[in-house]
């Protein structure tokens, strides 16, 4: 078994849970110290919560924009969004690099986060008076694979 340090250095994101879920139990055994066992707790938890909504933010900007350049006829801005993807997807690696317990958390992170960047791409389309029809088409179809989000996979009308 992993020693706390271990885990701390290994999975950061699991440390703050087990860290967590330790202080509440000391809270329940009445220990003389004076310590806010129960913000503590929230505290700890909330760091590990923070990275997650950092993976969270980068995915929702890869899918937002794989849905513009996919259902947009716009030609200027597509650089611009071919770009956010590269950068977005190079912090998604770098998420999953820094912090490994993020990587079993991926697919429930994307699958949280497909619906809100649809209505971000939604809402983007339509300010430009663009059509959106596709996009609610795609999410209640399926949206991309998580290795197309991941990966370097672009819809055909990105080029």
């Amino acid at each position: 078994m992993a020693t706390q340090t271990d885990l701390y250095e290994e999975d950061f994101i699991s440390w703050t849970e087990l860290q967590a879920r330790a202080l509440r139990e000391a809270a329940r055994h009445r220990t003389n110290l004076t310590l806010d066992w129960e913000h503590l707790a929230e505290e700890i938890e909330d760091l590990g919560k923070a990275y997650r909504r950092a993976l969270a933010s980068q995915v929702s900007l890869v899918i937002e924009h794989l849905l513009k350049l996919e259902f947009s006829p716009a030609t200027r801005p597509r650089q611009g969004w071919i770009e956010t993807v590269a950068r977005a997807r190079a912090e998604i690696d770098r998420w999953l690099a820094d912090e490994p317990g993020l990587r079993p958390r991926l697919p429930k992170i994307i699958e949280e986060e497909r619906p809100r960047a649809a209505r971000f791409a939604v809402q983007g389309l339509l300010g430009f008076k663009e059509d959106a029809t596709g996009v609610r088409a795609r999410l209640q179809s399926g949206l991309y694979t998580d290795e197309q989000i991941t990966g370097y996979w672009f819809p055909n009308r990105a080029a």
